[in-house]
């Protein structure tokens, strides 16, 4: 992977966010000393929450992004692991705000629910993230028209957003 992240970094000019895999300081320090601008973790910090709190002391909090993933079940969000496959004891928003307390300098909230349907994002959850914890939101899951983007930011008060699959098959272009 670090050899991919040196390659990517030589090849653009924008900040990139790298994630998967991630479990310690030392992965950090080799993609960070690679090119990378931020890492992104999600399963390695809800199974060693004191994770965030070593990557924020060692690389401060602005390079730190802290991945969520969640389904609603009995309409309350639980956080859930491997792609959405494994839900846990954790609910999103206490989560969302131990995460941010021990140094997240980001949040990717990604509603499982809302993944791959194209029928735009779990605004009104991300409107009660933004509310809140003080760090960008970035939305993940459920982008389907431009309008979606334009939604998440004026109603879910997201700070980016995340899309895959309608830019890669150009039903958005992204200058659009």
């Amino acid at each position: 992977l670090a050899q991919l992240v040196r390659r990517v970094a030589h090849a653009i000019d924008i900040p990139f966010t790298v994630g998967g895999g991630i479990s310690s300081v030392e992965d950090v320090g080799i993609l960070l000393d690679n090119g990378a601008d931020k890492v992104s973790i999600n399963s390695s910090a809800v199974r060693r929450p004191e994770l965030i709190s070593e990557l924020a002391q060692k690389f401060g909090t602005q390079c730190i992004v802290v991945a969520i993933d969640a389904k609603q079940i009995e309409n309350e969000w639980v956080v859930h692991l491997v792609g959405g496959k494994v839900p846990t004891e954790r609910k999103l928003f206490e989560w969302a705000d131990e995460a941010v307390a021990r140094g997240a300098g980001e949040l990717l909230f990604t509603s499982m629910d809302h993944d791959g349907t194209k029928e735009g994002f779990a605004n009104e959850a991300l409107r009660q993230l933004a509310a809140r914890v003080s760090v960008p939101i970035i939305a993940s899951g459920g982008a389907g028209s431009a309008q979606h983007f334009i939604d998440t930011f004026a109603l879910g008060n997201a700070d980016a957003a995340l899309a895959a699959s309608v830019f890669h098959f150009k039903e958005i272009r992204i200058p659009e």
